[in-house]
């Protein structure tokens, strides 16, 4: 599905009651145990009745995570930056400053209970965040992820990976969510394959010639997500 059947096809993966979602941003790098923790205590009060939707965004330090269908020879480099078992669908992915993480712990329940509609509300989010900057980022049959599409003069086009997406469900409420590469060290994620695919790159909007900011990738992605998951208010981080 390309970028332009998202925007004709647009899908709306909102609360029946119209009830906002938390909306939190975490200044500084944030630990991955740590935030892991939270995020799944967070996930399991949401499922009890205890605690409202969150939408967490958040930067790492630099650090690999292992999805469940990751295989032991996608990591190439196993002591450049520690690895954690993530327990998210996928493989090995990279985390580390200038890529902003979001974490998305939404009660499906109170949406839809249908987890490819789920997950193509997730590519709909981020490619309507790239909108914002005139990126035309698209989703490729059999990938996870958004792609955009690079030219130069007498060379072949090439895909290389913006975005990454890996998330888990418990109870119906989703936890673990998305990662943008705003202006990450791209030379990182050569410790991995990421995501399994050694046939394309990996990009970032800073390496796409664009200065934006996270405080400016940020309000895309708000701007993008009421669009597609309906109202947000801004809530304090989980940590």
């Amino acid at each position: 599905m390309l970028a332009s059947e998202l925007s004709t096809r647009p899908i709306a993966f909102g609360r029946a009651d119209g009830r906002p979602a938390g909306w939190a941003v975490s200044n500084g790098l944030v630990d991955y145990p740590q935030a892991l923790a939270a995020m799944q205590a967070r996930a399991d009060a949401i499922a009890e009745g205890r605690a409202d939707e969150l939408v967490w965004l958040l930067e790492h330090p630099p650090l690999y995570t292992a999805g469940v269908s990751s295989q032991a020879t996608d990591l190439l480099q196993p002591d450049r930056f520690p690895v954690f078992e993530a327990g998210r669908g996928g493989q090995y992915t990279y985390h580390g400053p200038g890529q902003r993480v979001a974490y998305v712990m939404l009660d499906l329940r109170e949406r839809e209970r249908d987890v490819r509609r789920f997950v193509q509300a997730l590519e709909a989010w981020i490619v309507g965040a790239l909108d914002a900057f005139a990126v035309k980022g698209e989703v490729k049959p059999g990938r996870i992820g958004v792609w955009v599409e690079r030219r130069s003069a007498g060379l072949p086009p090439r895909e290389d990976k913006i975005a990454a997406i890996g998330v888990r469900l418990r109870k119906w409420v989703s936890f673990h969510g998305i990662s943008l590469n705003v202006e990450p060290d791209l030379s990182h994620f050569t410790g991995i394959v990421p995501c399994g695919i050694t046939a394309h790159g990996v990009t970032s909007l800073v390496d796409l010639g664009l200065p934006v900011t996270l405080d400016e990738a940020d309000a895309a992605l708000k701007a993008s997500f009421r669009r597609v998951f309906g109202a947000v208010e801004d809530a304090p981080p989980p940590l």
